[in-house]
């Protein structure tokens, strides 16, 4: 897997995880599992290099309100590659 070696000022500045999920970004919502937002967090600090957001949040799924993770990208771009290579992630 390709990870970022070079350094990244939004990780110098302390910028680059944001605490609340903007409206622009583009979201990508996983079922709640156990320790996700930890290991995706990781994953993400290692192989891509632009502003996100993981935390939790509210959806209505199958007719019900449950408790999922919200993960955010600004760029499209590192959206759609993370839903392709993330191992993290389990499709039914």
């Amino acid at each position: 897997m390709k990870t970022i070696k070079e350094p990244n000022p939004l990780n110098f500045f302390n910028v680059r995880k944001v605490n609340i999920l903007p409206p622009h970004f583009e979201v990508v919502v996983q079922p709640m599992m156990y320790n996700l937002e930890d290991s995706v967090g990781r994953w993400i600090k290692t192989h891509l290099k632009g502003r996100y957001f993981v935390g939790k949040g509210v959806a209505l799924q199958n007719s019900s309100i449950e408790t999922v993770y919200k993960i955010g990208f600004e760029d499209p771009k590192e959206a759609s590659y993370f839903m392709l290579a993330c191992p993290h992630l389990k499709y039914k």
